[in-house]
């Protein structure tokens, strides 16, 4: 019992320290430019943060999360200052995702704490977060206090201002930049199919005998097209022609792999139907130099554009995810797939909705 007690109270503290310094690092991965603006646009814009306000809120509340890893772990002003203000966090945090929980359910999608790198439900997160109060309360109030406690302020500032300045200097805040890459992929001769044009001679037109018979004189019937009415789908700014025909509009991360295996699924497809409609491709800005092993990997190069992070996820939808695919037709919204669960893209599904006519697809 003595030793139990003996080790209690560091027990706890290595386990919430643990917990919050998972946390500030999670949300940096895989690399933190990415990761936090990831955070901006999937956890804060839905709490309805500015962009101008989500980017420093972002870090400083990262950069408090780490200070309080690390400050658990020192015994200046730990039960008047530290353990108190860790609790309230945690209150904050499991306030905000019990409210969430009750308004869209907690049973799917990530609440973000552990960023992408440890993906938790919100109801799986309130029951960590729970744990980690009772741990601390009973630090509090059952633990024998500790004799040494020190009251160097200094210390406190030092380690919370150190980490948050951290924050800024791993992942800077970048200028709002739209578009930062615009060129389109020159694609390889031996990619392209090539089709026999008929020569002059064989699309010649033989005079008709000319006939008086009213029959002839009417005008023949024009075909009724069943097709949607050409729409503008936003997209236009990327690529000029997205909005004639059919299209299929790609949004990839060049380093995912499930980007790659849509892309490749998505060559083997074009392969085998020569009236698969044109593939464009919009990247993210996150570790650009992979296009070319992207390409390599999917069989075949394709128009693309590169966009900054932010506008990227603003593009697909802020509560989507990447592989995000959309089949255009005129440039109406036929069917989109995103994301690796239940929205994710299915080759048969793409198959068959090409294989309809525009009244079949309003059925």
């Amino acid at each position: 019992m003595e030793n139990f007690k003996k080790y209690l109270p560091w027990t706890i503290r290595i386990i919430i320290s643990f917990l919050f310094l998972i946390s500030a690092v999670a949300k940096l991965y895989p690399s933190p430019y990415f990761a936090i603006s990831t955070f901006e646009v999937k956890q804060l814009y839905p709490m309805g943060f500015s962009e101008d306000v989500a980017v420093f809120f972002s870090r400083i509340l990262i950069g408090i999360e780490l200070a309080l890893g690390i400050l658990l772990l020192q015994n200046n002003y730990l039960r008047r200052i530290i353990i108190p203000a860790t609790i309230l966090m945690l209150v904050i945090f499991t306030t905000h995702l019990t409210i969430d929980t009750i308004q869209n359910g907690g049973n799917s999608g990530n609440c973000g704490c552990f960023g992408s790198l440890l993906p938790m439900t919100p109801i799986e997160a309130i029951i960590k977060n729970v744990v980690a109060i009772i741990l601390l309360v009973i630090y509090l109030y059952v633990v024998p206090k500790i004799t040494n406690e020190k009251s160097n302020f200094w210390v406190l500032t030092t380690v919370t201002f150190a980490s948050i300045l951290t924050l800024f200097m791993i992942a800077p805040i970048q200028p709002k930049v739209e578009e930062i890459v615009s060129e389109e992929v020159e694609i390889p001769a031996e990619t392209v199919e090539t089709f026999d044009t008929p020569s002059a001679e064989a699309i010649a037109i033989t005079p008709a005998e000319t006939t008086t018979s009213e029959e002839a004189k009417a005008e023949p019937a024009k075909p009724v097209s069943d097709e949607p009415a050409q729409q503008k789908s936003g997209y236009s700014q990327y690529f000029s022609n997205i909005d004639k025909g059919k299209k299929i509009l790609a949004l990839f991360v060049p380093g995912c792999d499930h980007c790659r295996d849509v892309a490749k699924e998505l060559t083997e497809m074009k392969a085998k139907n020569k009236n698969f409609p044109e593939v464009e491709i919009i990247f993210m800005n996150e570790e650009p130099e992979k296009i070319p092993e992207f390409f390599a990997f999917a069989g075949a190069n394709y128009p693309y554009k590169v966009i900054e992070v932010i506008p990227f996820w603003k593009l697909l939808g802020n509560s989507k995810d990447t592989p995000g695919v959309i089949y255009l037709w005129n440039g109406n919204k036929i069917k989109e797939w995103d994301g690796i669960n239940d929205k994710k893209f299915v080759g048969s599904e793409l198959q068959t909705v090409l294989k309809k006519n525009y009244s079949e697809l309003k059925k």
